[in-house]
């Protein structure tokens, strides 16, 4: 099985929940997240559902900080910015990172705030997976390097060059998110897939639907969230204030569709190799924790060695789901 690269979520909207607004110490973090050995660091995007500092600012101090990690969005919202800024945008980004950029990119989840947040931005929401699909089309021609004309049923314009343009031809990688109805998008369209089911036997079945129709290489990825603690009761506990005072619902609904895991290190690492059995490469993981700093050091220094080794190469699905404590409501499965 190939090795399981693993990425640190930046916490930017725990951040400002707890009103701290210091932007260097989110730098800091990605700093130290390379020094203790991940393979990616990534910044979310939400500007008024649920705000946080802006990704794409953010990653380009994180670029000059850091010198091997690779830098994502996780996930950005390409439906509210004209893909033309975008393209511009992100093969500045690209540049100053010299290609260590990945564009994960989504449509944004169908509820209430996100409705409302494209309304104040002035984009229809029923459109924007439409949207969506035309500007990661627009941005990869203007990512050519030629001049691109573009008529379409979003956006039309003509005799545009982008410069300076990426560092890599044709762009960064584009990842997109998303199970389900969002699959065949994936398959047509991307370079990587970066869904969250909490289930590991629904993570194989899509990734092997998406593997047999995809138009190129796609990069099965996983955004997952943990919360560690030697207690696994208590992990609980702590996993569902952090997760309910970041959507502002139970933590039983939020579970029920996103992949979740409380417990010790040990277990955690078994929890995560389950997915990589179902065919994961690079999990993005967000941490569920008050101190962040503290957190990031115990998923570097107590997770991140048991990953990959022969210890938990041979586990296999039985004995796995019978290291997670079922209150933790993670079923892992072959």
């Amino acid at each position: 099985m190939p090795p399981l690269k693993i990425g640190y979520l930046l916490p930017t909207r725990d951040q400002v929940v707890s009103g701290d607004h210091d932007l260097a110490r989110l730098v800091e973090q990605a700093r130290r997240a390379e020094a203790l050995g991940f393979d990616s660091v990534w910044a979310g995007d939400s500007p008024l559902t649920r705000p946080r500092a802006d990704p794409l600012l953010l990653l380009s101090a994180v670029a000059a900080a850091t010198r091997r990690v690779t830098l994502g969005t996780a996930v950005l919202l390409p439906a509210l910015r004209h893909p033309i800024l975008l393209a511009h945008q992100l093969a500045t980004l690209d540049r100053l990172s010299d290609g260590r950029l990945i564009a994960g990119m989504g449509g944004g989840f169908p509820n209430a705030g996100t409705e409302a947040q494209f309304t104040a931005i002035g984009v229809d929401f029923a459109r924007r997976l439409g949207r969506l699909e035309e500007s990661i089309e627009v941005m990869r021609r203007l990512w050519s390097g030629q001049e691109v004309s573009f008529t379409g049923r979003h956006f039309d314009f003509h005799g545009v060059t982008l410069a300076p343009g990426p560092v890599r031809p044709g762009g960064p990688p584009i990842w997109l998110a998303g199970g389900g109805a969002a699959l065949p998008r994936v398959a047509r369209l991307a370079d990587g897939w970066l869904p969250y089911p909490p289930q590991t036997e629904t993570y194989a079945r899509e990734r092997a639907f998406i593997q047999e129709g995809a138009a190129r290489e796609v990069t099965p990825g996983l955004y997952a969230t943990l919360c560690l603690d030697e207690d696994p009761e208590r992990a609980r506990d702590r996993l569902r204030v952090s997760v309910e005072r970041y959507y502002n619902a139970p933590l039983e609904a939020v579970e029920s569709i996103q992949a979740m895991f409380a417990g010790t290190a040990r277990d955690a690492a078994g929890w995560l190799a389950s997915y990589a059995e179902a065919g994961a490469r690079h999990v993005v993981i967000r941490l569920a924790a008050d101190d962040h700093d503290a957190a990031l050091e115990e998923l570097g220094g107590a997770v991140l060695p048991l990953l990959g080794t022969e210890e938990l190469a041979g586990t296999g699905a039985e004995e796995l789901a019978g290291a997670v404590p079922p209150l933790l409501g993670a079923e892992v499965t072959a």
